[in-house]
């Protein structure tokens, strides 16, 4: 596949006459898209191919979502060869699979063959699986099976995420008999960071970072230049531990090496970006009770049904913290601004259990907080509870005397804003933490089990303390 790597920029000029891409804030430009539309619309494949041939995939894929839905699979085929396949995979999901519906399966087919295999990969792999499978009976039967056996992988292995495209060189050759390889062979990889070292089995034996390469005497060994230390991956490893082994140790690319030592592919940073991105989103939509497939550009009947289930869980929480206030229904009705009080209560409570669960959440993502330092920042955040407690106490004590002209309420509302805000703080770590051990995603699951215990905790508490204080019954 030929590497686009001309960036759009804001300031750049359009071809011909034609505007730019960019809008000055960096959006699509409205008329970049209109002229697009136009040409798709007369069917103008000259003037199409003039504006899309030379954009990026990455903008490409903004200018497709931005066309109208029914003329996006018409300028994939107007285009034709001059089409980057790739950029479907920058699209929303929905997107990408309303387009390869409306294409015929032999236009998908030549668009894959140019593709590398991660990005190939990437846009089968969500694919029903008989469509999947007529696709791939129209490509060359090395590909065909290359991409097969990567699609036998889980879903979110590293093979998944890899490259079979890899510059891989015997052992016994020079630094000379290599930049005469690379010179001469016109089939190389788009884009490379190391030549890999094999022996006569495809054995993965080291890797030569470029720059060492070049700056070797042309005479010298291979064996001179090798690191044998250089972090590998596993076909099966997970897409997030490979993850936090590029952040770890900067890697800009990794082999991926078989149970037999042989080298099948390697995984590049601009993959690991990906993968980044992509299991960052899924925490913050997990956070909000929102599906990790939903895309802004799903239907309504599609957002309404990911989202109700959880809806119908917090309704269920909410009704039991609720029942808490039917247990003191007596004292509510003698004290009118107990019910005026008691949601200040409860909602601080669940703000700072909520500042608390996101940075546990992501430290548990992270394996920063594991059992060796989890008892330390338990006490941490209680401490924390405590002393936000203590200053809360005192502003929601002067602001109920104030406002309701009664000191004893003051008094109670401190006491109770103390008890939850502990309870916030410490349910926000230990409930996440006792997800993982039962080994569910705290992401997931946390949100709401949290907020039930600040809503309980922040009702029983205010109102308990206040029947004890004013001996209401």
């Amino acid at each position: 596949m030929a590497d686009h790597l001309q960036l759009a920029d804001p300031a750049d000029p359009a071809p011909a006459d034609h505007p730019p891409l960019r809008a000055p804030d960096g959006s699509v430009n409205p008329a970049f898209v209109a002229r697009a539309e136009t040409a798709i619309s007369a069917g103008d494949s000259a003037l199409l191919r003039e504006l899309v041939t030379d954009l990026h995939e990455a903008d490409l894929g903004n200018l497709i979502e931005a066309l109208e839905p029914e003329l996006r699979p018409r300028l994939v085929e107007l285009a034709g060869a001059d089409f980057d396949f790739s950029a479907l995979n920058e699209v929303d999901d929905t997107v990408r699979e309303e387009i390869l519906e409306e294409l015929a399966p032999q236009t998908v087919a030549e668009g894959v063959r140019e593709l590398e295999t991660d990005d190939a990969v990437e846009l089968l792999q969500d694919m029903p699986e008989a469509d999947q499978a007529e696709i791939l009976d129209r490509l060359p039967v090395a590909e065909r099976a290359t991409l097969e056996h990567i699609l036998d992988y889980p879903e979110n292995s590293a093979a998944r995420r890899m490259q079979t495209e890899f510059i891989a060189v015997p052992a016994g050759w020079t630094v000379g008999d290599t930049t005469d390889y690379l010179r001469e062979t016109s089939d190389l990889p788009d884009r490379f960071f190391e030549i890999y070292v094999v022996d006569e089995s495809g054995r993965w034996k080291g890797a030569i970072a470029l720059d060492a390469l070049l700056r070797a005497d042309r005479a010298a060994g291979l064996d001179g230049l090798v690191q044998e230390d250089i972090r590998k991956i596993a076909p099966t490893d997970d897409q997030e531990q490979v993850a936090r082994l590029f952040e770890k140790y900067n890697l800009v690319a990794a082999p991926v090496v078989d149970p037999g030592g042989r080298l099948v592919g390697v995984v590049t940073i601009d993959d690991i970006v990906d993968v980044i991105e992509q299991e960052a989103e899924e925490d913050i939509k997990a956070l909000g009770g929102v599906s990790s497939d939903e895309d802004l550009s799903d239907t309504v009947l599609t957002i309404a049904r990911g989202r109700f289930n959880w809806l119908l869980i917090n309704l269920a929480t909410a009704f039991l913290a609720s029942s808490v206030l039917g247990l003191f229904e007596g004292e509510l009705q003698q004290m009118v601004a107990l019910a005026v009080l008691a949601p200040i209560v409860a909602s601080q409570g669940g703000n700072a259990a909520t500042q608390t669960m996101t940075v546990a959440v992501r430290a548990l993502a992270t394996r920063e907080l594991t059992s060796a330092n989890a008892r330390r920042v338990v006490l941490r955040e209680g401490l924390v509870g405590l002393l936000n407690g203590l200053g809360f106490a005192l502003i929601t004590g002067i602001a109920a005397v104030a406002w309701f002209r009664l000191p004893g309420l003051g008094v109670v509302i401190g006491l109770a804003m103390v008890c939850n805000l502990i309870a916030g703080a410490l349910g926000g770590i230990l409930i996440p933490l006792a997800i993982q051990r039962v080994k569910g995603d705290p992401a997931v699951a946390s949100g709401v089990f949290v907020t039930t215990v600040t809503d309980v905790v922040g009702f029983f508490s205010f109102l308990g303390i206040a029947t004890l204080w004013f001996g209401l019954k």
